[in-house]
């Protein structure tokens, strides 16, 4: 939010994240996600605008929340390890005076290094992948459990820049995409295929 050059407060929304609904898609379902989160803040609002977001990760074709336990935890990192899954961010923005409600979703692909079992161990020891989908950050500087992230690799951190930045001017805020992209159109720092690798928030 910074980086689009707009001034900014961070409100809990207190949303319970309740698992998916039945044939409900990953894009679906962190879109609804997003826009309960957003709502709930924007209620007790008379005005201004409210971003809220919601990221998930995708194996298997199964949605992998944020784990419970030191023992799912594991199990997460265990089945992601030497693997590729698809993140997906999705992003709601709401009018809180004129309730007009902008949604919209990113996908990128991370492709998971083979770390060790000694590796997941200490990762979970320290508490990290407790309030994270899929158990991991793919920005830790320790665990950096990705080999490479193709697609927006801010949308595999929780915001992808560039999204956010067209839901914004469609609610009337003056954030250009310029200001967050490249000469290509992509965010910046994040380009597709640009093969950055890390961990994931």
């Amino acid at each position: 939010m910074e980086t689009a050059g707009l001034e900014f407060e961070v409100a809990l929304s207190r949303v319970i994240e309740d698992a998916p609904a039945a044939e409900e898609g990953a894009e679906q379902y962190a879109t609804r996600m997003a826009r309960r989160k957003a709502a709930a803040v924007s209620a007790s609002l008379g005005h201004g605008i409210v971003l809220g977001a919601d990221t998930v990760v995708v194996l298997d074709g199964a949605i992998l929340g944020k784990p419970a336990s030191a023992a799912e935890a594991a199990d997460m990192l265990c089945r992601l390890r030497g693997r590729d899954h698809a993140v997906t961010t999705g992003v709601a923005v709401v009018d809180s005076e004129t309730r007009r409600v902008e949604t919209a979703a990113a996908t990128s692909t991370v492709h998971m290094r083979r770390y060790t079992d000694e590796e997941i161990a200490a990762y979970v020891a320290s508490g990290e992948p407790f309030d994270k989908a899929g158990g991991y950050a793919v920005q830790d500087p320790q665990f950096r459990p990705a080999e490479r992230v193709e697609g927006c690799y801010l949308n595999v951190v929780g915001l992808p820049l560039c999204t956010t930045a067209d839901l914004l001017g469609r609610v009337g805020l003056p954030c250009a995409r310029e200001q967050v992209s490249d000469q290509n159109g992509h965010c910046r720092g994040c380009r597709p295929g640009d093969g950055r690798g890390g961990g994931r928030g």
